[in-house]
């Protein structure tokens, strides 16, 4: 048989030789610690891969779809109040409704309370968003999307139907359902006295998008809508991306002013904090976090907002520039543990320490 090339065959061969050399050794009995060392590797791939396949179903195919749909159904039955008690925020002629949708998901109204126009941010729940529109006595003119996972864009297609006026904003590289107006890194979006600026952060996903209310016209804190990027103590996976793309864009808003209340995506307030216990136990100000927000859970009170000053000073995973976490993560990658983290090395550390910390 003729070869096109002399690297296919060999390769053949290697790969060949590379699985009976596997095999032989997850057969051998006297080769226990090998037997263990490729098991683990081999089920940690076989984890990835289908995780990359179930990723993709739910984010390219219908039945992505359809599992939001019984998300759905189950939180509603779950949840038929919400599943956290939450306190709106009144500015000077502006209102910022906190919405608990699915089982800890938040959507946000955010309105013009003069013109009663209003904005929502990542509408889960078509429902919940629709019956505090109705409450409130606003117009919906535009659903601002952070990304398109169904658990932040699933109601887009039944609140732009029922308001003709609305338009859906979001990423265009994001495949976000229903989008009508594709927005980019430092558009703005301007709804009365509302101006909302999009700031690219990608990384949970390739066209991840947060939304920065600007408080300047209103005379009040400015508010960062971080959808899956930025939590209370903690940060989103990164699903499509890399630990350096995360980094970047957690950077993008650690720019932002101390007083900037943080709206996050979900209420994984004590479970996060929890985590930063873990990694710095003497840090006195998660400590006193702690404390609130378990007397608030307690009452199923939500623990939204924060602020990104206080963020500054207890979520290790806007800390990776601080000396103390990386000394409390142990010695560094390199072959003798002296070489220092950088800060995306310091970074994925956090997130695989999370996901131990959460298994347990």
């Amino acid at each position: 048989m003729a070869w096109p090339g002399w690297s296919a065959p060999w390769l053949w061969v290697a790969g060949c030789g590379l699985l009976l050399l596997i095999l032989v050794l997850l057969a051998s009995p006297r080769s226990c610690r090998a037997r263990r060392t490729l098991r683990g590797l081999l089920m940690a791939r076989s984890k990835r891969l289908l995780f990359r396949i179930g990723y993709s179903l739910y984010t390219r195919t219908w039945l992505g779809y359809l599992f939001y749909r019984q998300q759905l159904r189950r939180a509603r039955n779950r949840y038929p109040k919400g599943h956290s008690r939450t306190q709106p925020r009144l500015f000077n002629g502006v209102k910022v409704l906190p919405i608990p949708v699915l089982s800890d998901n938040y959507s946000y109204l955010i309105i013009d309370t003069q013109a009663r126009l209003a904005v929502v941010v990542d509408p889960s729940d078509p429902q919940a968003v629709q019956a505090s529109i109705e409450k409130e006595g606003v117009d919906l003119v535009a659903i601002l999307c952070t990304h398109k996972h169904w658990d932040h864009s699933g109601g887009n297609r039944d609140l732009s139907r029922r308001h003709q006026d609305c338009r859906v904003y979001g990423s265009p590289q994001d495949g976000i359902p229903y989008l009508t107006h594709p927005l980019c890194h430092q558009d703005v979006v301007s709804v009365g006295r509302l101006q909302i600026r999009a700031l690219a952060t990608p990384g949970h996903t390739q066209g991840h998008l947060v939304y920065l209310l600007d408080g300047e016209p209103y005379k009040g804190p400015s508010c960062l809508f971080s959808g899956d990027l930025l939590f209370l103590s903690g940060c989103g996976r990164t699903f499509e991306g890399t630990a350096e793309t995360m980094l970047s864009s957690l950077d993008t808003v650690l720019g932002l002013g101390d007083d900037t209340l943080l709206w996050p995506g979900h209420e994984y307030a004590e479970e996060n904090l929890g985590f930063a216990g873990v990694v710095e136990p003497e840090n006195l100000a998660r400590e006193r976090k702690m404390q609130w927000v378990q007397r608030q859970r307690m009452e199923r009170k939500s623990t939204c907002p924060s602020t990104l000053g206080e963020e500054r000073s207890y979520n290790p995973f806007l800390r990776t520039h601080c000396l103390v976490l990386q000394e409390a993560l142990g010695p560094g990658p390199g072959p003798t543990g002296d070489d220092s983290y950088s800060r995306a090395e310091l970074l994925e550390k956090l997130r695989r320490l999370k996901d131990l910390h959460k298994s347990k």
